[in-house]
């Protein structure tokens, strides 16, 4: 409890203009400037857990707050997640059942920044001829107009994953793909009237199908840019 009362008093002597820092009065009217991280339950009230600037953490419950700063725990929110981007009809079916190429393997991919505005659902599959002299166009687009407004998601047409993986490095795909077991469940969810492969299928985030640019990618560049 001494040492939290001396971080206290050598902390409100090194304050500086740091946005992340604020001071933070104790009931005894001892003042430091500290960085909120989270906050958690104990018991009947909510304890925080600061960082001092010099790196340490410290946990300080409500009741040792004045009553002013006590609420100020009691009401305080994480910052949002950068990467979480808007909500989709898709977040179900997509959060965590990504994979994406990493070096020549298929990895489980959970940092999916989440597009503003569209997703291309890009269907596809090892075996076709048509797919393997399409795709690399596909990722030169890709490659060359990738934006927060868009993201490209495969769902695959391949029975087996190692074919998925193969094909994946073959053509140094830097899309994410939909885990083989739920391409299925995709396909009979949200079903966008793919009648041939490879098809490029652009949605809002509201699901609503705004059609096949596989003939013309130029156009898909004007559509997300």
């Amino acid at each position: 409890m001494k040492a939290i009362i001396h971080s206290f008093v050598a902390l409100s002597l090194a304050a500086t203009a740091m946005a992340e820092f604020r001071t933070w009065t104790r009931n005894d009217g001892k003042t430091a400037e500290l960085e909120l991280v989270s906050v958690a339950e104990s018991g009947d009230e909510k304890v925080g857990q600061f960082k001092m600037r010099n790196g340490r953490t410290v946990s300080l419950k409500a009741s040792t707050l004045s009553e002013a700063d006590a609420k100020l725990l009691a009401d305080w929110k994480p910052a949002p997640d950068p990467t979480a981007g808007p909500s989709s009809v898709f977040d179900d079916i997509l959060d965590g059942k990504l994979v994406k190429l990493d070096g020549k393997s298929l990895k489980s991919f959970k940092d999916l920044q989440k597009p503003s505005k569209f997703y291309v659902f890009y269907y596809t599959a090892s075996w076709c001829g048509p797919c393997h002299q399409f795709t690399p166009s596909l990722v030169e687009f890709y490659n060359e107009n990738k934006n927060e407004n868009f993201e490209i998601v495969l769902i695959t047409s391949d029975n087996e994953e190692n074919a998925m993986e193969k094909y994946a490095a073959e053509m140094k795909m830097p899309w994410p793909q939909l885990k083989l077991d739920k391409a299925d469940d995709f396909k009979k969810e949200f079903r966008h009237g793919v009648s041939g492969i490879p098809s490029v299928i652009v949605c809002d985030l509201e699901g609503k199908n705004l059609g096949n640019f596989r003939g013309d990618l130029k156009k898909l560049a004007e559509l997300v840019k």
